[in-house]
């Protein structure tokens, strides 16, 4: 198996000739050629417990009709995994070093989450393995969490109604805020980022800033987009600021006291990705001491949030458990993907969501 960077013509030109069983890559565009003859699939997982299969027979059958001759195994235990790795061709899930190391014949890991911080480990950046992640999937959920957290805080319901709720008494707020018209900046223009932007954009009239790494195209509701760099011209422009970035050495505690002090005093916060990007001391100081006028979390750094956790006294917080990308529809995606992937890798067909192993996502 070997990379190579192609050019569109060069491209074309290998996927039509036969050759030995390569992977042509080209930024993030892969495709196994000739395609395989048969395809031997291992759910795993990298924790130390195997678990049940979570697939039902009917979310196999569309998976495995995809190709020829497709197989999915579900160990159902650490020993049955061991005995599978050797002849996997391709693992749904994801996978330690030691079992790398057992999985010979593998070519693709299928992650069945978006996130790689948990997914890629040094043995797996430096193997010749294609990873895949779930990249868009969660962001029609997330986005939905993003919104709510960002109207419970500017209509009260947090922290106004909710405790009169279990006082059971009445009293009519009246120190609310519209988001009709406000600025939102968004930091990571992924499927969640771009989700939430065009959520915001055309349901609330907003106008969208964003910060990519990534040379992409703007998309038509967004206002400006720009490199990582600008991130401290964009913040004190804005209403809302969202974190929708990938966890990576680079984004690493990113938003941090100088972020919050350039905060407007009436903007809001939301972290959608994880909470390795959030410095949390510094955030709850600006809200305890009104830097910033409130934040909704869905991830934390350590999880469950321990109850010493300073979070808890925050005034102006909406915390969900890290549940934001759950949904029944989600299931529906995330198996439509996998099937996808499975018909493009038999097909000799560029994979969907190809991650940059060496960039983290």
């Amino acid at each position: 198996m070997a990379d190579h960077s192609l050019s569109r013509r060069l491209f074309m030109a290998a996927a039509a000739a036969p050759a030995a069983p390569v992977v042509l890559a080209s930024d993030r565009i892969v495709i196994f050629d000739p395609p395989p003859a048969r395809v031997r699939i291992v759910a795993a997982t990298a924790s130390s417990v195997v678990g049940p299969a979570r697939y039902t027979a009917a979310e196999i059958k569309q998976i495995t009709s995809q190709g020829k001759d497709v197989q999915i195994i579900l160990p159902a235990n650490a020993d049955e995994l061991n005995k599978a790795l050797p002849d996997a061709d391709v693992v749904f899930g994801a996978l330690n070093a030691e079992w790398l190391a057992k999985a010979k014949r593998l070519r693709w890991l299928q992650a069945t989450e978006a996130g790689m911080e948990r997914v890629l480990f040094p043995e797996l950046i430096k193997s010749d393995v294609v990873v895949t992640n779930m990249a868009r999937m969660f962001a029609p959920a997330i986005s939905e969490t993003a919104i709510a957290m960002l109207l419970s805080l500017t209509r009260g319901l947090n922290k106004f109604y909710y405790p009169q709720f279990q006082k059971r008494t009445w009293h009519a707020e009246r120190n609310l805020v519209e988001v009709d018209g406000m600025t939102m900046g968004i930091v990571g223009m992924g499927g969640i980022g771009q989700a939430t932007a065009m959520r915001a954009h055309y349901g609330f009239n907003m106008r969208i800033l964003a910060t990519d790494a990534k040379p992409i195209t703007k998309p038509i509701f967004v206002d400006t987009l720009r490199e990582p760099a600008w991130l401290m011209e964009m913040v004190p422009q804005v209403d809302i600021l969202v974190s929708a970035a990938p966890a990576t050495k680079e984004t690493e505690a990113m938003f941090n006291e100088n972020v919050f002090r350039a905060m407007k005093k009436t903007a809001y916060f939301i972290n959608l990705s994880r909470g390795a990007l959030v410095d949390e001391n510094s955030l709850a100081q600006a809200l305890k001491e009104g830097w910033i006028a409130g934040a909704g979390l869905d991830p934390a750094r350590t999880e469950p949030l321990p109850s010493t956790h300073p979070f808890w006294d925050c005034p102006n917080l909406v915390i969900t458990c890290h549940s934001s990308g759950f949904a029944p529809q989600r299931q529906i995606r995330l198996i439509g993907l996998l099937a996808d992937n499975v018909r493009r890798y038999t097909s000799g067909l560029p994979l969907i969501n190809v991650v940059d192993k060496q960039r983290g996502y």
